[in-house]
């Protein structure tokens, strides 16, 4: 579990952050959800230990990360997992080397055992024929599965997920969804997805944080969000004409 308590972040005299307190469950698919410039990057980073907040505390399992000493801090950063907007696989090894890479940095294992770990992942994202080949061979989707297959190699009890669908086709959007919502349930992962894709936030939605200026304007789960009043959430999930309809067929159903 991962809980934010009175997170506050300020750049010169403008606040990016607002008083941010919510939790992000272990073994749910926990978003954070909001119109462009909303903070969703920022949080992320404070989250992370990219950023310090100014203000508030982050909690990894009643553990605040920014009075940890910096030997903690690193500790702590090989339980998390990281998927990047755009993979972030290196171009010049191979993929199986791409999920080994964490392992060959800071695993003790022996190298045939990291081999077998690393080729385990990459079954796990269906992609056990790949592991010879270059990233520069495989498709956008095909990448994003490797970079998740990295991103579990090390055991991670957080996995962090910037835009994970971002350049991808919905079909494609929808197997990397599942994956990461399969995954974070096997593992028992405190999974956080920064997103702006309304499919992934229908479909997986479990813990959903909605910010607006700064500040956190709403929380709950993809159902609640058919029900909810909160004008700036509505405003914002259903300005497309399909989830108005969505949303419109739901409360009819539940009025009858």
């Amino acid at each position: 579990m991962i809980e934010l308590k009175g997170v506050y972040k300020r750049f010169d005299d403008r606040d990016i952050l607002n008083d941010i307190s919510a939790i992000f469950d272990r073994g749910k698919t926990n978003l954070i959800i909001g119109r462009s410039g909303s903070g969703k990057t920022v949080l992320m980073k404070c989250i992370t230990g990219l950023l310090s907040p100014s203000k508030g505390e982050v909690l990894y399992d009643g553990r605040n990360y920014f009075s940890m000493s910096k030997r903690d801090q690193i500790m702590l950063r090989r339980e998390m997992g990281m998927i990047f907007q755009n993979a972030a696989l290196f171009d010049s090894i191979s993929v199986l080397e791409n999920v080994r890479f964490p392992l060959d940095m800071f695993s003790s294992m022996s190298p045939g055992d990291r081999t077998r770990k690393a080729l385990q992942c990459l079954d796990r994202v269906n992609l056990n024929d790949v592991g010879d080949k270059m990233p520069g061979e495989l498709s956008g989707g095909m990448q994003k599965r490797v970079a998740i297959a990295r991103a579990i190699v090390m055991n991670p009890k957080y996995l962090f997920c910037d835009e994970p669908n971002s350049g991808l086709d919905p079909k494609t959007s929808l197997v990397i969804d599942n994956l990461i919502h399969d995954i974070t349930k096997e593992l028992e992962i405190t999974t956080i997805i920064n997103t702006h894709d309304m499919n992934s936030v229908m479909g997986i939605g479990e813990n959903i944080v909605f910010l607006s200026g700064g500040r956190k304007a709403w929380q709950g789960t993809k159902d609640d969000i058919l029900t909810s009043e909160n004008k700036e959430l509505n405003d914002f999930i259903f300005a497309s004409d399909l989830f108005r309809k969505v949303k419109a067929v739901e409360l009819n159903n539940s009025s009858k």
